[in-house]
């Protein structure tokens, strides 16, 4: 058994290696462009186990991007074993943890079904932060909206609305636990030039000239056929509670009906009960779950 950062010439095994097993953990990043593009470096440092034959049999890899530095934290792309052995996960976080300087928390989600890696991660010491569902709408009617006087709905118009829509986002999700983190108009900007970006999926919510609310669609996959994505979905606070959420949920329904697509999907935090009894009201179903761990550096 050998522990060894992941090279360049063996970044073929490590994306087939991630191919095979990301429906066992939390794939958000292991999606087939997310590894097309992959290589290790400062923003995902990586470490694998091989085995007699020189094959990958465990790995560990972190995503330290603007977003995940400027939160001082740090997420896991992939941390598996083959053989769900707790040495394996062992040594593979000791090593990573030496790319961890400046950051204060490293987290990871663990779906509900792999208790196997769920008890790894705890005798690492990891703490449960909250609790995600994923949610998904099978329905193809989409009910009407109106909204009301003073309100209207616009396109986010790429280099001019950036700064507004961090100003709705970041108010929005300014207590919600892993969103906490504001996003800058330049992470904005690539978002909205991302591969999977839907012409007509962005879009703002005004009151007046006042921006109060912002939601996204995006091109997706879910058991491997197409669905669209919905979110962020933010509310500023002073404008929460008056049903704003319903109808930027709804405009978002719309354009997955004028796009043709049968399905949509969302996630949310497990503590936001009014988002999720919103969605359900809305024909969503919950799908999946997951657990949030969390390992504070400090504590070390």
């Amino acid at each position: 058994m050998t522990v060894e950062a992941l090279k360049r010439n063996r970044v073929v095994d490590f994306v087939e290696y991630c191919k095979k097993h990301r429906l066992e953990v939390d794939d958000s990043f292991l999606y087939d462009e997310d590894l097309e593009t992959f290589e290790p470096n400062a923003d995902n440092p990586t470490y694998v186990i091989t085995g007699h034959q020189g094959e990958i049999v465990a790995a560990a890899s972190l995503i330290i991007d603007e977003y995940q530095r400027k939160g001082k934290r740090t997420r896991f792309r992939i941390f598996h074993s083959e053989a769900n052995d707790q040495i394996h996960y062992k040594i593979l976080f000791e090593a990573i943890l030496r790319h961890t300087s400046g950051l204060e928390k490293v987290f990871i989600f663990v779906p509900f079904a792999n208790q196997p890696l769920s008890e790894a991660i705890e005798q690492l010491n990891f703490s449960v932060e909250r609790y995600a569902f994923v949610m998904v709408r099978e329905e193809w009617d989409v009910p009407e909206f109106n909204l009301p006087d003073g309100y209207q709905i616009r396109d986010f118009q790429p280099g001019q609305d950036e700064e507004t829509w961090c100003e709705v986002r970041n108010a929005g999700f300014a207590n919600l636990k892993g969103s906490e983190t504001p996003v800058t108009p330049e992470m904005i900007a690539k978002m909205a030039a991302d591969f999977d970006d839907i012409e007509g999926g962005m879009k703002i919510l005004f009151h007046g000239k006042k921006p109060v609310g912002v939601v996204r669609v995006e091109a997706d996959e879910y058991e491997n056929a197409p669905i669209m994505n919905i979110g962020p979905l933010a509310i500023v606070p002073e404008y929460q509670g008056k049903g704003l959420g319903r109808l930027l949920l709804r405009a978002a329904l719309h354009v997955a009906k004028e796009k043709a697509y049968k399905r949509t999907i969302l996630s949310v935090n497990g503590e936001n009960d009014r988002a999720q009894a919103l969605y359900i009201k809305e024909g969503f179903k919950q799908v999946e779950g997951a657990t949030c761990y969390e390992f504070r550096l400090a504590a070390r």
